[in-house]
């Protein structure tokens, strides 16, 4: 039986991505399956041996209706995940238009500001939490200091402890880390707009604002869609801002779901119901990631059919 040209090649392509394939299988598909498995047991880390008991969907059930279930979601999807991507996002566009701006150019600061904006992309995120933390520091931290210099507080004021401003730190060091990312990304898709399309809008009478919303944010959407997928769903499953800025505290006042995975698990030793959080996790950043590409999805064929 001789095989088509189209057939082969395609059977080419196929043999060629069945090693990627198999490493996805199990580097992804089977933890997760493993993981989903866990999620219907009431094993516990004192039962890894024995194994757990099948309890069905016990753990869901239970983690949906407990009393810390709307303050974990609402720290999860307002404060961790709504509040910092938005502020990254104006954030990055707006270093991305500055580092794009003819002045910067004019006084030839072009490339230290963009060096400047990497370093914090470049500092690791655990080092960014330990600066961050002395920055914050009642006693020591040199922003308590400034305050008190300029007469802005009479106290010094334990930022990471109270409640009033726990969630503003933690966001601050979130968006410090990460915005550089988004900000060197909209940089790129800056620079890949055509000159010549704000000239002619300049001679039409077109002003900044009006170049801006109708030439240039348009160019930038795709770009800022894909970015803002991706921050929020690396910031929903995030454990590191949180944990080592303040333990889920204080108390469990800034507990979200990745703190809460974690806590289950080893401290209260509940791999079963931690792993149901974890699939409870994965299943809406997957729903809210089909929704999100076909919204923008349908919005770019509508541009295209346009």
């Amino acid at each position: 039986m001789t095989l088509s040209p189209k057939l082969r090649e395609r059977l080419t392509i196929f043999f060629m991505l069945l090693p990627t394939f198999a490493i996805l299988v199990g580097f992804y598909l089977y933890p997760t399956l493993y993981n989903l498995e866990l999620s219907f047991t009431d094993i516990t880390l004192l039962k890894l041996k024995r194994g757990g008991d099948f309890i069905g969907l016990a753990n869901y059930w239970e983690f949906l209706t407990s009393d810390s279930f709307f303050a974990i979601a609402v720290n999860t999807v307002l404060w961790l995940t709504g509040i910092s991507v938005v502020c990254r996002l104006l954030l990055g566009l707006g270093f991305a238009m500055l580092l794009n701006s003819q002045f910067l150019k004019n006084i030839r600061m072009t490339t230290l500001a963009r060096l400047m904006l990497l370093v914090p992309w470049a500092t690791p995120p655990v080092v960014a939490v330990i600066a961050w933390r002395w920055l914050f520091d009642p006693t020591h931290g040199p922003i308590n200091s400034w305050l008190l210099a300029t007469g802005l507080i009479d106290d010094p004021v334990a930022f990471t402890a109270n409640l009033a401003t726990v969630w503003p730190a933690i966001i601050t060091i979130i968006v410090w880390n990460t915005t550089p990312l988004i900000g060197v990304s909209l940089l790129a898709a800056l620079q890949t707009i055509p000159e010549e399309l704000n000239e002619a809008a300049a001679i039409d009478g077109a002003n900044r604002w009006q170049q801006f919303r109708y030439i240039t944010l348009p160019y930038l959407m795709p770009t800022i869609s894909v970015l803002g997928l991706m921050s929020v769903i690396w910031t929903f499953n995030n454990f590191v801002y949180v944990w080592l800025t303040t333990g889920a505290g204080p108390g469990t006042f800034t507990n979200v779901l990745a703190t809460e995975v974690y806590l289950k698990a080893f401290v209260d030793l509940r791999i079963g119901y931690s792993a149901a959080i974890g699939v409870t996790m994965a299943v809406v950043m997957a729903a809210f990631g089909a929704l999100y590409f076909r919204f923008f999805g349908l919005n770019e064929m509508q541009e295209k059919v346009g």
